[in-house]
Order: C-alpha cells, then sequence, then structure tokens
C-alpha cells in the first residue's frame, strides 16, 4: 500500500492504494464517488470512462500510480456548481432507458464537445463508437449531442453579448 494524493472534482483526496489499483475503484471505493460504473474492466465499453487532464480515459485500464498530478473529472463534476449542458441535453430529451452507461456517455460527449463545440454525424458517431449502451439509445444519445452543442453555441453567443 501507498499513499496517494489525487484531484478529483477540483478537490484533494488523500488515499491509500496498492500502485496497480485502477483508478475506477479509487474513485468508486476510496473517494466513494458513484457515478463512475464498472462494465467490462477491459476498457472496451466506455462505462467508467472519466475526465483526465481534460481527455477522456477508460478508468478501469489507469492505474492510480499513473494518474500523478493529472486533474481527474469525474460524472459528478462535470458542470461544476451546474449542469453541464450534454447534462441538461440528456434531461430534456429524456436520453437514457436503463442509464446504466450514461456517465460514460456525457464524459465522452463532453470531451468531443470540449474539442469541437460542432461536430457533425460522422465525427460524433466516431468519437462516441467506444461506448456501448446495451439498450440500443444511440439515436438519442446523438440527438442529445446535438442539442448540447446547440446549448453550447447559444451560451458562447450570449456571453460575448
Amino acid at each position: 500500500m501507498s499513499g496517494f494524493q489525487v484531484q478529483i472534482n477540483n478537490r484533494p483526496y488523500k488515499v491509500e492504494a496498492d500502485p496497480a489499483m485502477p483508478l475506477l475503484w479509487v474513485i468508486r471505493d476510496l473517494v466513494g464517488l458513484k457515478g463512475t460504473k464498472y462494465g467490462c474492466g477491459l476498457g472496451l465499453c466506455g462505462a467508467c470512462t472519466v475526465h483526465l487532464a481534460g481527455k477522456p480515459v477508460r478508468s478501469c485500464l489507469i492505474t492510480i500510480s499513473s494518474v500523478k498530478e493529472k486533474k481527474i473529472t469525474t460524472i459528478e463534476g462535470l458542470g461544476g456548481e451546474t449542469l453541464h449542458p450534454v447534462q441538461e441535453a440528456w434531461i430534456e430529451l429524456q436520453v437514457p432507458q436503463c442509464g446504466y452507461c450514461q456517465s460514460g456517455q456525457i464524459m465522452s460527449a463532453a470531451a468531443l464537445l470540449a474539442k469541437n463545440p460542432q461536430p457533425g454525424p460522422e465525427e460524433t458517431r466516431t468519437a462516441m463508437s467506444g461506448n456501448l449502451c446495451r439498450c440500443g439509445t444511440y439515436d438519442r444519445i446523438g440527438k442529445g449531442i446535438a442539442l448540447a452543442s446547440q446549448k453550447l453555441m447559444n451560451s458562447k453567443k450570449t456571453n460575448e453579448h
């Protein structure tokens, strides 16, 4: 066991963990943030997606010892004090069916929109292709991303005036 200082959702946490422990289990079991889900444990489904230094990563594949001083953002911290536009769009369009994969879907969608606030359908499909949804809500997910894109662009226009 080793001591690690991690920053999750702009809060510092000191945890004792095996250096090989996946970040997913640090977030869920040691820090107590349950929004990030365990899906496959192989990095194939996307349910455990978080942002590490602003980039989407599969937290089941990242060890706590490799995180270093990088900022970690989970679904609980995505919007800060308010909801992120992706979260707003998901609620407005009732995107989830069972909801299990949705935190990973939202984290991947937010990363896509941070990189390109107006992605086309093909870029959206490519960016989201690593996130699986057993309920098959892909059409609603695509519509949610398009609505979140509109919300981001409207917000940007409002802030410019």
